[in-house]
């Protein structure tokens, strides 16, 4: 079964390729000129079109969720205000269009300089010898096109052939105050004698916006590593702005920890400046004390008392600290200024956690503050960081709480301490108890200012020490060979759209014509088979078929014969009848030619011209009989009177339609035409019968029911597709017995010049249903308006008498 059905399957598919290739294979000049043309058309295209480049550069950004190696952590160490960076954040801010628009003004790119050309102007930014640049980027004058030119003797720059300018200075011109200065860029002279320079100032954030369509940042998923990739025009320009583009990144995370370290530094100052005034205050009482009451020295209670206190005094020191510096994060992290907030290394906050937390809150706080500056509020990267630094929020107050509920616990334990010791020392002396007071003063501003400096040179060196969070692989470089356009892809391109184009001027062209142009149409139009078919013939004799021929056509015309057994057709079953939808459709020339191949077999063969409206048989039998049918259905003659023997046809002979008479439907429905065909199958072995056509008189169907086996012909290239489409319809409204197709005229296709039509091709009459035997082109035009006529009238079909 699985075989059965991959045979049928293969079958099918060569069907489908062999309609396909009888579709469009007759067409191939078509298709060769459409190509041709389409090969010019992508010659030209690529000829005047500006190549892209590529240009590629690799950087790595550390990442804590993709791990880094040891070289990096023992930089880290040294940096302790260093954030903890996102890639996908990271690659966000480097697409950034605040970071491109400081690219565009340190590059000078809205400013281009152009060239013009004889089709088109090209881009001059490595033949320019000047490059411009404003003063104020940010406030242009847009200006579409400026001519200058430059002269390499005195320096000067020329704009529009009017006012001249030095370089390397700012220069009030028309457009703006601006900088001419020599193009570090330029590897080649522009021609300047046959094409003039020009360059245009245009919007920064507009320049940058554009060249961020070009800008493609891709991370690597199992590394750190970031690949940048960017298209232009110009592979230097290209190469430029890459490298830019990640100094510049590079410098804004510099600046951003720098600012961070410094805010950290000026706090810490500001706290060891006070401490000094007050350490310079408590020592010079001390001094004053010793000189003013003699006392040198303190004793061993004062000493011990002094030991015990200070180093109290100094925990105590160190908890009002943190409990300074709880406070202030707090009052920031309830404001929501997380982005004001000091190092975690230099306030003195030993909980892990709650350092943890707070490196968290600012490296998810600077992260959204860059994104917010890039993308929308409702971008899913900047919403996530939303999320994060809101759950973090009340993680981080709640943690202080402990924090200081933990330390003013213990300050309140050293408290009592201090009492204990205060009691100790109303046993000294009172000149030593007052400068054991004093000392324990020194004592404690001294432990401040040490434990301050402390935190000053960990402030100094994290400054010192800031290092970028990204390093570059591999610098940018530009391929040698343009990515855009692809010549060979273009090229494909031009040919498929030939092929396009042409098998849609078939199908349009068989769309608009409405006829019946292939097999194919006839079999998904009708279930009626198609026993045979007959191809177009230019030679000028209407009997295609005689003994001893041996053409293409007449060998269709064998093949008919046989395939009629198919039918039923035999010896005692010998009646034949041949119509058509419309006129023109060479019924009557397949009738002939049909009987013509049967009397050849030798079997006794009469031809009857039964279409008593415009019979056409004798004309292509080349006879002239007087009488025929319609003497026969009026009473006046007998059978046997009105058939002939055809000289020069052995075996066949002809009834001629006789007189026309004015109601040929009625004086075939008298019932005398029954006995005519009963006498003839008694005495003929085959009778084949040529009728109106069904489509326009009801000739067909009153005979149809009197023969064994009914020949539609349908006409390629003249057939209407709507007739062939009712076929199966009207044949259940008024059936034909027995019906079979013959597809006939079939032509060679894609020639222009071939005429669908017989016409005077065969020359065998069909004057009045075809244009054999019109003789002006207004004939033909009323032919075709009385087709037109009846086949109105048989899209509304009625039961015929």
């Amino acid at each position: 079964m699985n075989t059965n059905n991959t045979i049928m399957k293969e079958e099918g598919e060569v069907n489908m390729a062999q309609q396909l290739a009888a579709k469009y294979l007759p067409y191939w000049p078509l298709f060769i000129i459409l190509v041709i043309f389409s090969f010019a058309g992508a010659y030209v295209y690529l000829r005047y079109v500006t190549p892209i480049y590529e240009a590629t550069a690799t950087l790595i950004i550390k990442d804590e969720s993709r791990g880094g190696n040891d070289d990096s952590r023992l930089l880290e160490s040294l940096n302790l205000i260093a954030s903890k960076k996102n890639i996908e954040n990271e690659i966000e801010v480097i697409q950034s269009r605040s970071l491109m628009e400081k690219v565009v003004k340190s590059l000078y790119l809205y400013a281009p300089v152009s060239q013009e050309g004889k089709v088109k102007s090209g881009d001059a930014y490595t033949l320019s010898p000047i490059m411009i640049e404003a003063q104020m980027p940010d406030s242009i004058q847009e200006v579409e096109k400026v001519i200058f030119s430059y002269d390499a003797n005195t320096k000067t720059v020329t704009l529009n052939n009017k006012d001249k300018y030095p370089l390397n200075q700012f220069v009030s011109t028309p457009y703006g105050v601006l900088k001419f200065m020599p193009n570090r860029y330029q590897y080649a002279m522009a021609n300047t004698n046959k094409n003039q320079l020009f360059f245009s100032l245009d919007n920064v954030q507009n320049t940058a916006s554009g060249l961020l369509m070009s800008l493609k940042v891709t991370p690597n998923k199992q590394s750190a590593i970031v690949e940048l990739t960017f298209k232009d025009a110009i592979p230097q320009r290209a190469v430029d702005i890459i490298n830019q583009l990640i100094t510049t990144y590079d410098r804004v995370s510099i600046l951003e920890k720098n600012t961070f370290a410094r805010n950290t530094l000026a706090f810490v100052d500001e706290q060891l400046n006070a401490v000094t005034q007050e350490l310079d205050s408590v020592e010079k009482k001390i001094q004053q004390y010793r000189s003013g009451s003699n006392v040198v020295d303190i004793g061993v209670q004062g000493s011990y008392y002094l030991k015990n206190v200070s180093e109290n005094d100094q925990k105590l020191g160190d908890i009002n600290m943190q409990l300074s510096m709880l406070d202030l994060v707090e009052k920031n992290v309830a404001n929501k200024q997380s982005g004001e907030m000091l190092a975690p290394s230099t306030l003195g906050v030993t909980d892990p956690t709650l350092t943890n937390l707070l490196t968290q809150l600012q490296a998810s706080q600077a992260d959204y503050d860059k994104l917010k500056k890039t993308v929308g509020p409702n971008n899913p990267a900047l919403v996530s960081l939303g999320e994060q630094i809101k759950k973090l929020q009340p993680s981080i107050l709640e943690n202080i709480q402990n924090q200081k509920k933990g330390l003013g616990a213990s300050r309140q334990s050293l408290y009592s301490t201090n009492s204990n010791y205060n009691s100790l020392l109303s046993s000294v002396p009172m000149k030593e108890k007052q400068l054991v007071e004093i000392s324990r003063q020194h004592q404690n501003k001294a432990n401040m200012y040490q434990n301050l400096l402390q935190r000053k040179q960990e402030a100094e060196m994290s400054l010192a020490s800031v290092i970028s969070n990204s390093r570059v692989v591999d610098k940018a470089l530009a391929g040698k060979f343009p990515v855009s356009p692809k010549k060979k892809l273009i090229y494909i391109m031009a040919f498929m759209a030939a092929i396009g184009l042409g098998a849609g001027i078939i199908i349009i062209k068989d769309a608009i014509t409405g006829k019946i142009k292939y097999r194919s149409e006839i079999e998904k139009m009708s279930s009626i088979p198609i026993i045979g078919e007959i191809t177009f013939d230019k030679s000028k004799t209407p009997l295609v078929i005689e003994k001893g021929t041996r053409s293409f056509i007449a060998e269709e015309y064998r093949k008919l014969r046989i395939s009629l057994s198919f039918l039923g057709i035999d010896s005692t079953h010998k009646k034949l009848l041949i119509t058509s939808s419309i006129s023109g459709e060479g019924k009557s020339f397949v009738a002939a030619n049909l009987a013509v191949s049967i009397a050849l077999t030798g079997k006794k063969t009469v031809l009857v011209d039964l279409d008593l409206n415009r019979p056409t048989q004798s004309e292509i039998l080349n006879v002239n009989y007087e009488h025929g049918v319609s003497e026969f259905l009026s009473g006046k003659k007998e059978p046997r009177e009105i058939i002939h023997k055809l000289d020069g046809h052995e075996s066949l002979y002809f009834i001629a339609p006789g007189s026309l008479p004015e109601n040929p439907t009625e004086l075939l429905a008298n019932g005398k035409v029954e006995s005519l065909i009963e006498y003839l199958g008694n005495n003929f072995e085959m009778v084949v019968i040529d009728t109106s056509p069904a489509a326009l008189v009801t000739d067909a169907y009153i005979l149809s029911g009197l023969c064994d086996a009914t020949l539609y012909v349908i006409r390629h290239g003249y057939t209407p597709k709507l007739l062939v489409k009712r076929l199966d319809e009207n044949n259940q409204i008024n059936p034909i017995n027995n019906p079979a197709i013959i597809f006939n005229g079939l032509k060679t296709r894609g020639d222009f010049k071939t005429n669908y039509g017989y016409g005077k091709s065969y020359m065998y009459g069909d004057k009045y249903y075809g244009y054999g035997g019109a003789k002006s082109k207004k004939e033909k035009n009323q032919l075709n308006g009385q087709n037109f006529n009846f086949m109105k009238n048989y899209f509304y079909p009625v039961h015929y008498i």
